[in-house]
């Protein structure tokens, strides 16, 4: 009697996997709207693939790395390195950037959506930190450090973070993102910038300010400022 006993839970064990392999991919963009029209439809989950015997050691080579970004406004600059330039990443579910930052620069609170982010400093000192989502109390808690060079630091997937260069002199970091798109959301930017814009009662009442403060934001923040 042990066999088909042994024989039954082996079954309920490999009907188990069987659901657990079967799961939906993660999105790599944040919406993919069905459509029954094939000459309609001009985005997959990703991006098409290649003949594999097509592709050549130069799908898989990206060169720049070690240029400095374009900086911002606000001291600082991205490089991202992602299957639109790296074509041999795709699918792979990585990607690399190198951030550059000015004596103070700042990238300012953002998240990615869909990926954790581990971030190495080459040179400098940088004030780090992420936030997480609302906890039990309702409140949320901030974890911080200042990083020198060769420190590691992890900011989760989805929760806002942070990195200042507190220092006098440039900084250099390089990031490791767990998906091929990771997205990005600069809070600031999303809030008061969006277009159309959120509405003005919404966001004073949301940030408990007067509706004249609210509006100099949003024409701080609006699309082409």
């Amino acid at each position: 009697m042990a066999f088909p006993k042994l024989f039954a839970h082996l079954t309920l064990l490999l009907i188990t996997l069987s659901m657990v392999y079967a799961t939906d991919p993660t999105q790599l963009q944040d919406f993919c709207v069905a459509t029954t029209d094939p000459h309609n439809a001009i985005f997959v989950n990703g991006l098409f693939c290649k003949n594999p015997m097509d592709a050549t050691p130069e799908d898989f080579l990206f060169k720049g790395l070690d240029v400095p970004a374009k900086l911002n406004a606000l001291g600082s600059g991205v490089t991202l390195v992602s299957p639109m330039n790296l074509a041999g990443l795709n699918t792979l579910g990585i990607s690399v950037a190198r951030l550059d930052f000015t004596p103070y620069g700042l990238i300012s609170p953002h998240t990615h959506p869909r990926a954790t982010e581990v971030f190495t400093v080459l040179d400098g000192t940088i004030y780090v930190g992420f936030v997480t989502s609302n906890q039990a109390n309702g409140g949320n808690k901030l974890f911080s450090k200042v990083l020198n060079k060769g420190d590691v630091f992890v900011f989760p997937q989805g929760l806002i973070h942070f990195q200042l260069n507190i220092g006098k002199t440039p900084a250099v970091g390089f990031s490791g993102l767990s998906s091929q798109n990771p997205g990005v959301i600069t809070i600031s930017n999303a809030v008061f910038g969006a277009e159309p814009p959120i509405n003005v009662d919404v966001l004073s009442k949301a940030f408990q300010l007067d509706a004249n403060v609210i509006k100099m934001l949003q024409s701080k923040f609006a699309t082409g400022n």
